[in-house]
């Protein structure tokens, strides 16, 4: 009779389970102390910034449903008013979603969705340093009003505050990456980090996770742009190039062959490269006598504004340029989509850092021709 009863229930589960809708997902939700809230919108991250895919009525006692159809899993987004609540869902989910307006720190729960358990730990990781750096920011803002204009000295006391935050931050981003491979929370933490800082990282992480989610284009789309950026990625051979010289002569990268040279992208339209050259110009004139040598690849299109830039900010090393902007062949063989940006090639040929400026480039510099070369 036990045996019956076992095996009545196993077919009851197995019941239930196949009447399940694969067709759609559906959110079942209660919002307490709704106040004069009437609607409930749902978001999809199919673009940026992310889209209204649905609406609907709260009800008198705060409850409300969605039932959606997902062509694949993916980032999802409740908006209660101001709030947005995310979660991760795909068709065949039942989710439930239990959150008080009242609550100033919109804390909620939800079940029936692993992946929504795991985007709610990052965000917890996200707020947690995100209100970090905006109470350094509003500190800094404040002293700033008090003196009635920006200060040097402020900013020295409080970027390196503010930049030790956002390291820690990416810290614990890649951490909760590496344990959530399998899970599209750990592909949504993955994008909040700085693509160019962290681009050994990203493409590694994409390397692993390359035969899942084949179905997401946004993760496909993230893996192609890796895949894109890979063979300029540090560790590997950098590309060879000739340029036209500012006086007319080509050059190429492998004259510089045997010896350490930075790849300077920078135009004389570009305000941060502008601001950048007197630490690069300081930087060369320390270490050009320990075999420290540049490359300045300019995408102005007017030959005479680069001339005088290069003029005005003491700029006495070789420069080259096919006058073309982004669409120049040096910019597109190493995919520059952004200005400043910069490569550092060793003697073998091989990238060594990227996009490296202020006191990270010095750091670099110093630590290099530290080493017996």
């Amino acid at each position: 009779m036990k045996n019956r009863i076992i095996a009545s229930g196993i077919l009851l589960s197995a019941f239930l389970f196949s009447c399940k809708d694969k067709t759609a997902f559906t959110i079942s939700g209660t919002l307490k102390n709704p106040a004069s809230l009437k609607i409930v919108y749902l978001f999809a991250a199919v673009s940026s910034p992310v889209q209204v895919v649905d609406s609907t009525t709260l009800s008198e006692d705060g409850k409300f449903k969605f039932k959606h159809d997902a062509p694949y899993a993916n980032l999802y987004k409740l908006r209660t008013g101001d709030t947005m609540f995310d979660m991760i869902a795909k068709n065949g989910d039942d989710i439930d979603f239990v959150t008080d307006l009242k609550d100033s720190s919109h804390a909620y729960t939800i079940t029936g969705s692993d992946d929504s358990e795991k985007i709610k730990e990052f965000n917890k990781i996200s707020n947690f340093y995100g209100e970090k750096s905006n109470k350094v920011v509003a500190e800094y803002q404040e002293k700033s009003q008090a003196l009635g204009k920006q200060s040097d000295s402020l900013l020295k006391v409080y970027m390196p505050i503010f930049q030790k935050n956002m390291a820690e931050y990416s810290t614990a981003v890649l951490k909760f990456v590496n344990d959530n491979k399998t899970s599209l929370a750990g592909f949504y933490a993955a994008t909040s980090l700085d693509v160019v800082k962290y681009e050994s990282q990203l493409i590694a992480y994409t390397d692993e996770i390359k035969g899942s989610f084949q179905d997401n284009p946004g993760v496909q789309q993230f893996i192609k742009q890796m895949e894109k950026a890979k063979p300029i990625s540090i560790g590997h051979k950098a590309p060879d190039f000739t340029t036209a010289g500012i006086d007319g002569k080509p050059f190429k990268l492998s004259d510089y062959k045997g010896k350490y040279v930075m790849i300077d992208f920078w135009a004389s339209w570009c305000m941060p490269c502008r601001q950048e050259n007197p630490n690069v110009v300081k930087q060369y004139n320390t270490f050009k006598s320990k075999g420290f040598n540049i490359i300045g690849i300019s995408l102005d299109k007017d030959k005479t504004q680069w001339q005088k830039a290069i003029d005005d900010d003491k700029l006495t090393w070789a420069h080259g340029s096919d006058l073309n902007g982004f669409e120049g062949a040096t910019e597109l063989l190493y995919h520059v989509e952004a200005i400043p940006s910069n490569f550092i090639i060793d003697p073998q040929g091989n990238i060594a850092a990227k996009n490296i400026t202020g006191a990270d480039l010095e750091a670099f510099l110093n630590k290099t021709f530290s080493k017996p070369q």
